[in-house]
């Protein structure tokens, strides 16, 4: 059993008069969490799942009064699928309140549905948590640094879902199934798109762009929709917790690109399934920009994780010139360019030098990434 970075800040979190709230995509363990969390603890818990259609109709126009029946001899509830309960902001608003000596855990794979229905509801009365696909940071305290490098061009093309890393033989397939209609259920399930289809279509075309500036109105053009509909369905993805978007800095440098933006995955897995494309790194032309991902997605993966408050960027001017990735955090700057070769030296262009004077800069390749993500 991999442990995950969550468990113990979980475990801290619990019986503080709060809910506590994992969200992640489909597939990233939250179920495997739970069981493992139940197990570690010496309490009465009741485990009930979102997906279950006598569930949903006991949760979901509950009263306090049903509810303590219903939790009746147990020092804990923990609710998978959550997001799958109609008005489950107000059942768990009614079990902090008047239940208090019952402790709350609720998942949800899609954050924009469980969030839309529990944010207000649940003002100070939850502790959020996410749970990603594995990190390189667990499995390097699974079994090594040594082991973890080994299997790097295995991380570029599979990816960390749990499943594709414990049962590598099949991961192409594995990943065929997740990557299906699997990974955005939720939002084709709980919200009203014109064309579904598109999803896959859009899905693709920003596989093929990542590490590079996206373009609204190019993006609708190939999917034959207008910007604003390709931004609702990024957000929709975004929330997901499929990709994320980068911002471009811009502060000190007038020709800085202000409104660009780029778009990564949270795993290299989906992104070469979505290609139909799992070729050695060394036989593919997009190694590039698979290095790319994996750092981004396990920086974000490890800000996450660390609880670490940071303005991410990236940063390019209007004459070409640019910096992979940019973090600010209390004022400060750090800079990073990713270089899947070592030999490749990389240097901080002097606009940005003379623009951001105190800004730190370093490369990072697979020589020396273990640093960058642990």
């Amino acid at each position: 059993m991999i442990l995950r970075k969550i468990l113990e800040p979980i475990k801290k979190s619990l019986f503080k008069g709060k809910a506590v709230v994992v969200y992640g995509p489909r597939q990233s363990g939250k179920t495997t969490l739970l069981a493992l969390l139940a197990k570690s603890l010496k309490a009465n818990i009741l485990m009930l799942d979102g997906d279950e259609p006598d569930v949903r109709q006991q949760l979901q126009h509950v009263t306090s009064s049903q509810m303590k029946s219903l939790f009746a001899g147990h020092d804990i509830v923990m609710i998978d699928e959550a997001q799958r309960i109609e008005n489950i902001g107000l059942t768990i608003k009614l079990a902090v309140d008047k239940i208090k000596d019952v402790q709350l855990i609720a998942t949800g794979s899609s954050s924009f549905e469980l969030a839309n229905r529990i944010s207000e509801p649940l003002t100070g009365r939850k502790v959020e948590f996410y749970l990603h696909p594995f990190s390189v940071l667990e499995l390097v305290q699974d079994h090594g640094e040594m082991e973890e490098k080994r299997l790097l061009e295995q991380r570029m093309l599979f990816g960390m879902y749990p499943e594709v890393v414990t049962n590598p033989a099949n991961a192409g397939q594995i990943l065929k199934n997740i990557t299906s209609s699997y990974l955005y259920k939720d939002i084709l399930a709980f919200q009203d798109l014109r064309r579904p289809e598109m999803l896959n279509t859009l899905l693709e075309a920003l596989a093929l762009q990542v590490g590079s500036e996206v373009s609204l109105h190019e993006l609708g053009q190939i999917v034959h929709a207008d910007p604003m509909t390709i931004e609702r369905y990024i957000h929709l993805l975004e929330q997901a917790f499929i990709i994320y978007r980068l911002r471009a800095l811009s502060r000190n440098v007038r020709n800085e690109l202000k409104k660009s933006r780029k778009i990564y995955f949270i795993d290299n897995g989906v992104r070469n399934a979505l290609i139909a494309n799992f070729n050695p790194v060394n036989l593919r032309t997009d190694k590039g920009a698979l290095w790319e991902n994996f750092l981004m997605s396990e920086r974000y993966k490890w800000n996450k994780y660390h609880n670490q408050f940071v303005n991410p960027w990236f940063w390019r001017t209007s004459q070409q010139q640019e910096i992979d990735y940019i973090e600010e955090k209390d004022g400060q700057f750090a800079a990073y360019e990713f270089k899947w070769n070592p030999e490749k030296k990389a240097r901080l262009p002097k606009t940005f030098q003379n623009g951001y004077p105190n800004a730190r800069f370093e490369t990072i390749t697979p020589e020396n990434y273990f640093h960058f993500l642990q």
